[in-house]
């Protein structure tokens, strides 16, 4: 009798396990999902709670938290000397910061839209990009710009321009674009501890999208480097290349492109400057074809570096068609929503210009 019981409570002990084995540990947990604004947030927190060099100042920083939020609770946290709102006054304040990273503090300077950095772009490029090597090496300007960038919806022309061609341009300035949350949070806690100054190029049109973020990137030592391209999507046919908004563009157009039989590698540059050419040359070495994508004007912009980069390495002699680029429309940004949908890139048009490449 007492045996059977034995038997019956150790198979009942190993079923349990089994059960335990189907039913829990082979489930993955589940994602947290975190919006690019609370990843920007989490970033500036742990970096001004690591470094007490660190502030933060623009306009409405503070008080109300942010003209979008992204300081939201920040300045109740460090007070008035970390997290200080300033004037209505770009080429003011963005002096002051600079000046303050000259002094051997580590300033972010918020632009409310970065189409404002240029009331500041003196600054900028002639005060910021250029001192440490005007100065042999000798005075180095650690300061973060940063702010929305690229059109965003109904704010018509003077709101509306991408200024990843204009600051790339410059030697002295790294300039990043991220896309997703787990971007949005490396790129800058890696741009706040750069000792170089950094444009930090956000896009209002994502602050509120979520994404999901692995336990690595939960955490404060998580960075992720400057000048280091991600592939998101393996391919074999087409390598899309893109930076901030346009990238989830470029996805969804090569989800569809897929129930077709058209596998596209899509490239997140997530730098514009240095640009990783290394592993857009890789992909291009592979698929044999390149459309670039961005919502910049076309003359002059990031895809037209990009095509010359490619024609000027090895990696032309392996395409198979002339590389393709999908732009804005070179135009000032119009006010009406109809003729806005017109003037930047959308899904079809990258379809479209991937078709017109392949010659399908």
């Amino acid at each position: 009798m007492a045996l059977s019981v034995k038997s019956v409570l150790s198979s009942g002990r190993n079923a349990v396990l089994v059960l335990r084995r189907r039913a829990f540990h082979r489930s993955a947990p589940a994602a947290v999902q975190v919006t690019v604004r609370d990843a920007l947030n989490q970033a500036l927190d742990e970096e001004l709670e690591r470094d007490e060099r660190v502030f933060l100042l623009g306009e409405e920083v503070a008080q109300y938290d942010g003209a979008y939020k992204v300081s939201r609770g920040l300045w109740k946290k460090y007070g008035d000397k970390r997290v200080i709102d300033t004037p209505i006054s770009e080429m003011g304040f963005t002096g002051i910061a600079v000046g303050a990273a000259m002094a051997g503090l580590r300033p972010i300077c918020e632009f409310m839209t970065f189409n404002f950095s240029m009331q500041a772009i003196d600054q900028v490029i002639n005060s910021a990009a250029k001192t440490y090597y005007m100065s042999g090496g000798l005075q180095a300007v650690p300061i973060v710009f940063r702010g929305p960038n690229g059109a965003s919806a109904g704010v018509a022309a003077q709101h509306s321009q991408c200024f990843a061609a204009w600051y790339a341009h410059c030697p002295g300035l790294k300039v990043v674009s991220p896309w997703n949350s787990e971007d949005a949070k490396g790129l800058l806690k890696s741009a706040i501890r750069d000792d170089n100054p950094v444009v930090f190029l956000e896009n209002e049109l994502m602050y509120g999208v979520p994404f999901e973020m692995s336990d690595e990137a939960q955490s404060k030592d998580f960075t992720v480097p400057i000048g280091k391209a991600k592939v998101e999507r393996q391919g074999s046919h087409v390598t899309l290349v893109s930076h901030s908004r346009y990238v989830g563009h470029c996805l969804d157009a090569a989800a569809v492109l897929a129930k077709e039989g058209i596998e596209c590698e899509v490239i997140n540059l997530r730098t514009i400057r240095p640009m990783d050419v290394e592993s857009i040359e890789a992909s291009v070495m592979k698929t044999n074809h390149l459309v670039t994508v961005e919502g910049g004007w076309p003359q002059f912009g990031v895809g037209a570096e990009i095509c010359a980069r490619i024609m000027e390495g090895p990696a032309f002699n392996y395409l198979d068609a002339p590389a393709t680029r999908v732009t804005g429309v070179d135009i000032p940004m119009p006010y009406a929503k109809i003729l806005e949908d017109n003037s930047v890139p959308q899904i079809k048009d990258i379809i479209f210009s991937i078709k017109k490449t392949l010659n399908v």
